[in-house]
């Protein structure tokens, strides 16, 4: 006699699973319920295991009678990946077995299908899950309430789906929480509502939003060397935003850590103490600062430099709605050299209105094309200005900061923490 285990979403399911593999005359010995587990627990749907017996010669029958294409059925030739890569295959559905890693040994030096997902920057596939993982602990207790309130309209597939929607409303909320536009928000959810609708579990949505969001604030934008010349980049922004104290960071960063030759020179003739400041900077980090009066003496400037990688331009802060300080700046940037390779860093703050930042934005970018820095992220609670104005703008991200310690408080912007924050982690 041949014992087998057979599961499904509902007692019916799983019986008919028996009787398509084993045949109609299986013998049913038990049924049972098991409880879902782990951190959604409280999501998932029960599923029913049944233990189905046969006779040995009734399933030489069953398998005798199958078709003999079945076991002729073409296998590949071979598999275009890259030798020995760990292939993560993602479970679709709520009742799927766990699926682990597979590694597949293939041929050597094989080249990658032109299909290959794009791959977020910088942290690891482990990374990626055990931040998933603290999001679904964070997550469980704020959706809890909800799912009890429901649970008595539930059942089957028609109860995953529930589920699948009131998590997608719960993630819809979180962003509008976090200040995310409505406009990109819905966007989010239009593709959001198609996969909970085909009965997706609730760690399959969470893992596809994540992942959503992090591919449209893109791969971040540092500032980049070349080998003959050096690299000149210009600070933009309004006043009180902090462009001083991000160019001494950076500056220290690139020279202390990276062994880089940087210079100062600043075009902030407006305020006198912005000068001093970099001056300051200047003296302690034994860098070269030189005062530029008229877009006519950035060339000559620049020039005397030459023997630098890399030349950080202090430009003077104003307000979006001054025009003559607004066409004082783009004369300055237009005025150097095309020789030259040339940055522009629009500096803003975290903490600044939406509205306000899409003004700024609109105005600075009849100065220049521009990537993003954003300062002051230790003083907002909520990130979602970050995703708007990179989307508003098309401008790529590049740095961020959060505080005023010199050298300290600066990185590459962390796109995997602020989708992070944005769901609704720490």
């Amino acid at each position: 006699m041949t014992i087998t285990k057979f599961q499904g979403r509902t007692e019916s399911e799983a019986i008919e699973k028996a009787k398509k593999e084993m045949g109609p005359d299986v013998v049913i010995m038990s049924v049972k319920t098991i409880k879902p587990k782990g951190v959604f627990r409280a999501f998932k749907g029960i599923a029913y295991e049944v233990t189905a017996a046969l006779e040995e010669n009734e399933l030489d029958k069953v398998h005798t009678s199958a078709p003999k294409e079945a076991a002729q059925m073409k296998k590949p030739e071979s598999i275009n990946l890259t030798a020995d890569e760990t292939i993560r295959i993602p479970v679709a559905q709520a009742d799927a077995a766990e699926v682990k890693p597979v590694h597949m040994p293939v041929q050597q030096h094989a080249e990658r299908q032109p299909q290959e997902f794009l791959k977020p920057p910088q942290p690891s596939q482990s990374a990626i899950e055990e931040r998933l993982d603290s999001l679904q602990s964070l997550l469980e207790d704020r959706i809890s309430a909800e799912k009890k309130n429901q649970e008595d309209s539930m059942d089957g597939a028609n109860g995953q789906a529930q589920e699948g929607f009131s998590f997608v409303k719960m993630l819809y909320q979180t962003l509008l929480d976090n200040e995310v536009d409505e406009k990109y928000a819905n966007q989010i959810l239009d593709e959001l509502e198609k996969i909970s609708s085909k009965g997706n579990n609730i760690d399959y949505i969470l893992s596809h939003i994540y992942q959503k969001l992090v591919l449209k604030f893109g791969q971040p934008k540092p500032i980049e060397f070349q080998n003959a010349k050096p690299t000149v980049a210009f600070f933009i922004g309004p006043t009180g935003v902090g462009k001083t104290t991000t160019i001494a960071k950076v500056a220290s960063r690139y020279k202390v850590d990276e062994g880089k030759k940087v210079a100062f020179l600043t075009a902030d003739t407006y305020r006198i103490a912005a000068t001093e400041q970099l001056r300051t900077y200047a003296n302690i980090l034994d860098m070269p600062l030189t005062i530029v009066y008229s877009a006519e003496e950035i060339n000559d400037a620049v020039g005397e430099l030459s023997e630098y990688d890399l030349i950080l331009v202090d430009t003077a802060g104003f307000s979006h709605k001054n025009a003559a300080q607004c066409e004082d700046v783009k004369k300055l940037i237009g005025g150097l050299s095309a020789d030259h390779k040339t940055e522009v860093y629009l500096v803003l703050s975290a903490t600044t209105k939406y509205r306000d930042l899409q003004d700024i934005s609109n105005i600075y970018q009849t100065i220049a094309d521009y990537k993003l820095i954003f300062t002051k992220l230790d003083e907002t609670s909520c990130y979602g200005n970050l995703l708007n104005i990179h989307l508003y703008s098309g401008a790529d991200l590049s740095y961020a900061t959060y505080g005023q310690n010199v050298p300290d408080d600066i990185e590459v912007f962390d796109t995997q923490k602020i989708v992070k924050k944005l769901l609704g982690g720490d």
